[in-house]
């Protein structure tokens, strides 16, 4: 059977939270299909130590500032569950759980969304699937010789899974750098960082407040045809969040260049020496999870879909929400995604009302 709505949002995390509270300010009839079986998005999936950039109150999406954690200055990624949870049930968006969206395809006037439980036709379509379900791995010479496990950030959990081994972690962002600081503080476990390049730690005094703030004055310069001064980017890589301080500051968070290759028992090095490792971590990042959308054939040829905000150019009817700077400066952040939903609610409440 098909169902109808003004609009369907794809993705039940934080941007389509966001998403479905600014609808509903519009007085849009709308629908949130989440292929997650409970509330919170990929923070359910996230490692055991993983703790926000930013305090609670600057962590919030529209409508609700996330309390406080006692005892935490940063929140954990298990309170931010809990505060999407609750955002949900407050607002009481109309999120259907277990639902995993196939395919959006154009139909007529309306876009049709197919998903395992069933098929909607909507006026516009919001996706706001993100990118933790589409890990990106390099390819590095010998990837498939390597005995030892191999994992991507979204598999890792804690350093107790490793005890006792030798594990490389590659990755000079912010994720191979909590997790190689997570690793190196146990104790337990012999830790190799490796990184492209110099890692960049940004200044001790720097959080997701501040990086917010950057982030939004450089799209303001942007917007106003004033020079590109590099945003975030120009400040450095990694937040120096407490663990990720503690580890460098006592000396374990030293980085080497990225191994030329991987062996059956390890790496080997760009001089010719060789290391044995029992694991390799792959804090490599992700690219946006878009499948869905391919029946609309959008994508250029970086696998992004152009946009003019939140809009893609290509399919007026099709807003992305909370992918990155490219759909909106700091939108995949929570405190981010509140600014470029709003507009994107306000741009769809604009489009022509047609009879079904």
């Amino acid at each position: 059977m098909t169902q109808h709505a003004d609009v369907v949002v794809v993705g039940g995390g934080q941007a389509g939270l966001a998403a479905g509270y600014h609808l509903r300010r519009q007085s849009l009839d709308f629908v949130i299909l989440d292929a997650e079986a409970a509330p919170g998005g990929s923070w359910q999936h996230m490692w055991d130590s993983l703790h926000l950039f930013s305090p609670a109150e600057h962590s919030s999406l529209p409508g609700r500032l996330m309390p406080a954690q006692p005892d935490e200055t940063y929140p954990g990624a298990g309170h931010v569950v809990d505060y999407l949870a609750d955002y949900e049930k407050r607002y009481d968006l109309p999120v259907a759980h277990g639902t995993r969206v196939h395919a959006v395809r154009r139909d007529a006037d309306r876009l049709l969304v197919e998903a395992n439980s069933g098929s909607w036709r909507a006026r516009a379509v919001v996706s706001a699937t993100g990118t933790w379900s589409r890990p990106f791995l390099p390819a590095v010479p010998g990837l498939s010789v390597f005995t030892g496990q191999q994992l991507h950030t979204v598999n890792y959990r804690c350093p107790a899974d490793f005890a006792g081994q030798r594990v490389i972690v590659v990755g000079g962002g912010n994720s191979g750098a909590q997790i190689a600081a997570d690793l190196a503080l146990d104790g337990r476990v012999e830790v190799t960082w490796v990184t492209q390049r110099e890692p960049r730690f940004l200044a001790d005094d720097i959080d997701g407040r501040a990086l917010f703030d950057v982030a939004t004055a450089r799209r303001r310069a942007l917007d106003a045809g004033h020079t590109d001064t590099g945003g975030v980017g120009s400040l450095g890589d990694i937040v120096a969040v407490p663990p990720v301080r503690a580890a460098r500051d006592a000396g374990l968070l030293t980085a080497k260049p990225m191994f030329a290759q991987l062996t059956a028992a390890g790496v080997r090095w760009a001089d010719g020496s060789r290391s044995d490792a029992d694991a390799v971590i792959w804090c490599t990042g992700f690219r946006p999870a878009l499948s869905h959308l391919a029946p609309l054939n959008l994508r250029g040829p970086r696998g992004h879909i152009t946009t003019d905000g939140t809009r893609a150019l290509g399919e007026p009817r099709l807003h992305l929400l909370g992918y990155g700077d490219w759909t909106g400066p700091a939108s995949a952040t929570l405190i981010g995604v509140g600014r470029t939903a709003r507009d994107a609610a306000r741009a769809i409440a604009q489009l022509p009302r047609r009879v079904r």
